[in-house]
């Protein structure tokens, strides 16, 4: 099974150079430390364009497995649930709502994300939020789930 993935920060500061991006790293060390093949993070702003237009692009260099963090609130250019719909071809709610629920548990205001998470073709999305916390508590859910969910898309049994 191919293990590539990529991390996609969502951020008008960071894409701006204003902010340093702090999320994204977390998810890539995550991911790196559990085998996956994953360059640093890939910055863009906000807005659905802007993520449905990174997202097709990642997929197209086969890509499996596309962690995006960032612009899931409520905030007016949160859009990454907007552009990711745009993209997916099954939504996978329950990874969202347990993401919702992990978050909601160490802070209520996680349920005020509206990330979402899918498959397009053989790739599995996920919608994280971008604070560090976030991050740190959400990449261990998909971590849990990225490589079966993977296996799946492949034709796997079920375990």
């Amino acid at each position: 099974m191919s293990l590539a993935a990529a991390v996609i920060t969502v951020s008008d500061r960071s894409s701006r150079g204003e902010r340093a991006d702090a999320s994204g790293p977390i998810a890539v060390a995550a991911l790196r430390e559990a085998g996956f093949d994953v360059g640093d993070a890939i910055i863009v702003p906000d807005g659905a364009d802007e993520v449905e237009r990174i997202l097709q692009a990642t997929l197209q260099r086969g890509i499996r497995l596309i962690v995006t963090t960032g612009g899931t609130g409520i905030g007016p250019r949160d859009r990454t649930p907007e552009g990711t719909t745009r993209v997916l071809e099954r939504e996978i709610p329950g990874i969202a709502e347990e993401l919702r629920r992990r978050g909601a548990a160490q802070k209520p205001a996680a349920l005020l994300s509206r990330g979402l998470a899918g498959v397009v073709g053989d790739a599995l999305i996920v919608n994280l939020p971008g604070s560090t916390a976030a991050v740190t508590d959400g990449i261990r859910l998909v971590l849990e789930i990225a490589k079966h969910a993977l296996g799946q898309l492949e034709g796997e049994d079920h375990r």
